[in-house]
């Protein structure tokens, strides 16, 4: 038995080291190929280490891209539709869960419908609407799509859903109104799946590309993914500056994730189940 259990646990691992090894070999070929010349990387066979380590690929995509705007766009892109998700999905997500109201299951089915539908169908009223205020062309237009969100409210629903009515029904009876006990009892119990909201928010608005190319067509008041977008060309593609430039667009995100990976994850575990 025991080495059957041993046999068992190596195949395991073996088979998690596989596929550890599949899913970071793309950004390690990434890494590499961004120090490589352009035939360098033409070669066939390819070759996995660069000749020379130089960094020219690097001077070049920081000439042809105003990386200082595309982060600061991609920043307040990020950090206003965490605040929007936090602040409107919560209360949605609340009230959807613990509250009684007329419409409420017709409103909670129009939610459900609308995660079902392609982003894509909303692309074209979104952009009329933005178009009729004169407003194409400014962060507002990369946020507006973002204020509000049909997957945040869900999502936040089901952590309500968890926390027992007996904890409202407590604070309502020392005194709390329906505000207060959304504010300071039930709210700070749900920190962990805002934190896992936010980090979902930040990564859908960092990985949005049609939209900021559809509404900004000013390279100055785009987003890094549509910035990046420009870089390939229609018939021949300078690969080591694109992967340059995908190395430090990408740097934002890694760092976003390795601090609150703790809290996406508990997040996660957390709305899995009451």
């Amino acid at each position: 038995m025991k080495r059957k259990k041993r046999t068992s646990a190596i195949g395991v691992y073996i088979a998690l080291i596989i596929g550890s090894i599949i899913m970071i070999f793309p950004f390690i070929w990434m890494l590499l190929t961004a120090f490589k010349t352009n035939s360098e990387v033409m070669k066939v066979p390819p070759t996995i280490l660069p000749s020379s380590w130089n960094l020219s690929a690097f001077t070049k995509v920081l000439d042809l891209l105003p990386f200082g705007n595309l982060y600061l766009n991609t920043v307040l892109l990020i950090l206003i539709r965490v605040i929007c998700a936090v602040v409107f999905c919560s209360m949605a997500g609340y009230a959807f869960a613990k509250l009684k109201f007329k419409g409420k299951n017709i409103l909670f089915t129009i939610i459900l419908v609308q995660q079902m539908i392609p982003a894509q169908i909303f692309i074209i009223p979104q952009y009329q609407m933005l178009a009729k205020l004169e407003l194409t062309d400014t962060l507002f237009a990369l946020v507006f799509p973002g204020i509000v969100s049909a997957f945040g409210a869900f999502f936040l629903r089901q952590t309500y859903m968890g926390i027992p009515d007996e904890i409202g029904e407590a604070a309502y009876l020392d005194g709390c109104n329906r505000w207060q006990t959304f504010i300071k009892v039930m709210l700070p119990l749900t920190k962990n799946s805002l934190a896992a909201l936010s980090i979902f928010t930040a990564v859908f608005a960092y990985t949005d590309l049609m939209w900021p190319l559809v509404v900004n067509t000013n390279i100055n008041h785009t987003t890094l993914s549509a910035g990046l977008s420009t870089l390939n060309g229609q018939f021949s593609t300078n690969y080591p500056v694109l992967m340059a430039g995908s190395l430090l667009a990408m740097l934002p995100m890694v760092i976003l994730y390795l601090i609150f990976q703790k809290s996406f994850i508990e997040g996660i575990a957390m709305t899995g189940g009451k």
